[in-house]
């Protein structure tokens, strides 16, 4: 999922205000010794903090249906990460640069809610909108400052960019198939007395004395009320065989 958001933003950088410029992506930490092998312009996008948004966190499942809307499979809400990264222009002179991250703000500005459609197939998927949120309020635990000293350089102007995308944590399952037939009741005969757990699910009727058990006389079809094997069939009052 972060490779594919990687992808996105290249995809941003290479258009609006920026279509046609000669400027490398990398997504190298821009450390000392990267810097000093650069000898063309480059927008340098650091991806320096994954965590997740537990704000967005959802419960519940949704049903996922065919094109008849019969539902076939249940789905667990993602879970939402914020993936930060440090956007810098590097160029031998600092006004290209500036020129360079003044275009890149132009450019993304406008996208600042990535509609599903422009999205990479697998965030397509999931049916979100994510937002990119462009040099905001620094909400992180850790300040640039922080994280240039760590990179072991000086620090250099820069745009925040926060990306907030859906991450399916829970594979989806398939629903039960529809109920198509009506329900079927079956009964059987019973011989002899009842046991215990059987008495216990009659019916009962209140006496004087309390309830009591009712024991249904079983009744057999006219199918099954044959006669005993060897025997002469009964005859009529008055017949002849």
């Amino acid at each position: 999922m972060i490779h594919e958001v990687d992808d996105l933003l290249k995809k941003l950088l290479k258009g609006g205000a920026l279509t046609g410029a000669d400027v490398e992506i990398s997504f190298e930490a821009p450390t000392r010794d990267w810097a000093a092998r650069r000898n063309a312009p480059v927008f340098d996008v650091y991806l320096y903090d994954v965590r997740e948004d537990v704000k967005r966190r959802e419960r519940g499942i949704t049903d996922v249906r065919d094109e008849r809307g019969v539902v076939v499979r249940r789905r667990r809400p993602p879970r939402w990460f914020r993936l930060s990264y440090l956007l810098t222009a590097w160029t031998k002179r600092p006004e290209d640069e500036h020129r360079l991250l003044s275009a890149a703000l132009a450019t993304l500005l406008p996208h600042e809610l990535v509609t599903p459609e422009a999205l990479p197939p697998s965030l397509q998927a999931v049916g979100y909108s994510v937002p990119l949120a462009v040099s905001g309020i620094q909400a992180e635990t850790r300040s640039l400052a922080e994280i240039w000293s760590a990179l072991g350089g000086g620090l250099k102007p820069s745009i925040d960019l926060v990306v907030t995308v859906p991450f399916p944590a829970y594979p989806d399952y398939d629903a039960g198939p529809p109920v198509t037939e009506g329900a079927i009741v079956r009964a059987r005969e019973v011989d002899g007395p009842l046991r215990d757990d059987e008495r216990m699910h009659q019916p009962r009727h209140f006496t004087a004395g309390g309830p009591e058990p009712v024991r249904a006389e079983p009744v057999r079809a006219e199918s099954e009320r044959a006669e005993p094997v060897g025997a002469e069939p009964a005859l009529p009052e008055g017949g002849s065989r």
